[in-house]
């Protein structure tokens, strides 16, 4: 006999869970030069307007699935749909995708604890030093910093969902609140920060086109973990008498507000720093970003306030992006682990065992794609590109495959379990939604155009990232 669900214990405890699965290091530095690159506030406007409009409706579809059936998303897709092929593919998918990202965010998170570290003993001339970071991926101390970041995420997830999940997201979302904050009140102190709050907040519409939009919606999926199967996951430890709606909302907003207010960190920090930049040359790539731009912002902002105390900013920026990190990481972790735990109905610790040892493998066997090893860093070739280990995971599971996982739950919703049912399930707990605008909008658009544009989506990204030839 299996063991009862876990639950969270309270709705904040889900908020700031689930917020911590969509607040990553993309929020932290990727979002605002994306958003400045592309329009300034006119690109805020279009990406909030795709978070309400088009990914909410999706985040409240996986996590009325997972309220509706206790599952995690296999065995959901499996039970809901009555055992037929093509819905235990849409399963699989929604749970192996997480296991892989897992894989892909293991190896940032490493890396962002090793610059952690180096902070912290005061290296910050070493970090910000030309061609540090390539030297850095390739030393064997990435060893002993794997081994750090896999004993504080087994910790967490051996709780399980109320005494580790929930009780790590109470204590760290409101330190990342914090550190974020505090990093922004420091960087507008600067001169010259007003720049970069222009760039942020002007909107200049010439710049929208396909791509920007694009750009947004894709960056609005990716940033609420949609497609990870972690809200299928995080909905099915609800309970029956539990608001999922409004709890929708206030992750979206949360995650939504981060990303913004990151905006008022990095784009004057980069100004304030570097006058004469020109926002078109800077790198959308997050990692670009966090590992070789801003120790250098960091390294020369120690000539006006002095080493420490910009190894200080520093330690604490590299804080900040380790624990937007290691939240994202623990949720889809506990996507493959919930599910080996219902498919075998073994314990959590066995699971974590399992689990993290094969992740622990294929992280191994990633990192070393970098140089290491020569044919994994040459291991494929497409889009005239030679590409990695670590390039494959990110491009087909982190960009390409969950805009197909998000069309598959629209699809399930629209022609296996039915919009009546889905708008049922989200009435329980909030018994007027069903009649509300936004009820009635949700159950039109996710059986009509949000299909069309994740399909879109998928494809323009499977297009570019395998052919290199952009439809959008």
């Amino acid at each position: 006999m299996s063991a009862p669900r876990e639950q969270f214990g309270s709705k904040i405890g889900f908020i700031l869970a689930a917020a911590g699965s969509a607040v990553g290091i993309g929020n932290i530095v990727g979002f605002p030069v994306a958003a400045a690159k592309n329009g300034g506030a006119a690109f805020l406007l279009i990406y909030a307007c795709f978070v309400a409009f088009i990914c909410l409706p999706v985040m409240l579809a996986e996590m009325g699935l997972g309220r509706r059936t206790q599952h995690s998303p296999q065995k959901a897709y499996t039970e809901l749909g009555e055992g037929l092929t093509r819905w235990k593919i849409a399963g699989f998918l929604a749970t192996f995708t997480p296991f892989m990202i897992a894989v892909f965010y293991m190896v940032i998170t490493v890396w962002i604890f090793g610059y952690l570290f180096q902070s912290v003993i005061g290296n910050l001339d070493l970090i910000a030093s030309d061609g540090y970071f390539r030297t850095f991926v390739n030393e064997m101390s990435f060893l002993g910093y794997l081994v750090a970041v896999i004993a504080i995420t087994y910790l967490i997830l051996l709780g399980g969902v109320r005494n580790g999940i929930e009780r790590a997201s109470k204590v760290l979302m409101p330190a990342l609140f914090i550190m974020l904050i505090l990093l922004v009140i420091f960087v507008l102190t600067l001169d010259g920060s007003s720049a970069g709050i222009k760039f942020y907040l002007v909107p200049d519409f010439s710049r929208i086109d396909g791509s920007v939009i694009n750009g947004a919606l894709s960056q609005a999926f990716f940033s609420l973990s949609l497609g990870m199967g972690i809200l299928i996951t995080y909905g099915s430890y609800f309970r029956r008498n539990d608001d999922i709606v409004t709890s929708a909302k206030l992750v979206a907003i949360t995650d939504t507000s981060v990303a913004f207010i990151a905006g008022l960190m990095t784009l004057p920090a980069i100004f304030a720093i570097f006058p004469n930049t020109n926002v078109d040359t800077l790198s959308t790539s997050s990692v670009s970003m966090v590992f070789s731009f801003f120790p250098n912002i960091f390294l020369a902002l120690s000539e006006t306030i002095g080493y420490v105390p910009a190894s200080i900013a520093a330690t604490l920026f590299f804080l900040l992006a380790f624990v937007a990190a290691i939240t994202s990481l623990v949720s889809i972790i506990e996507v493959p682990t919930s599910s080996l735990m219902e498919k075998r109905n073994i314990s959590r610790k066995k699971a974590l065992m399992i689990i993290g040892t094969l992740i622990t493998v294929l992280t191994l066997i990633a990192a070393t794609s970098f140089g290491i090893v020569p044919w994994l860093t040459q291991f494929a070739h497409y889009a005239g590109v030679d590409k990695s280990v670590f390039d494959i995971i990110s491009d087909v599971f982190y960009d390409t495959i969950l805009p197909l996982n998000g069309l598959l739950i629209c699809l399930f919703v629209r022609f296996r379990w039915k919009r009546a049912q889905l708008t049922a399930e989200l009435s329980e707990g909030n018994p007027g939604y069903g009649n509300s605008w936004f009820g009635k909008y949700v159950n039109v658009a996710i059986g009509t155009f949000i299909p069309v544009i994740l399909a879109a989506v998928f494809i323009n990204t499977v297009l570019t990232k395998f052919f290199g030839i952009s439809i959008i």
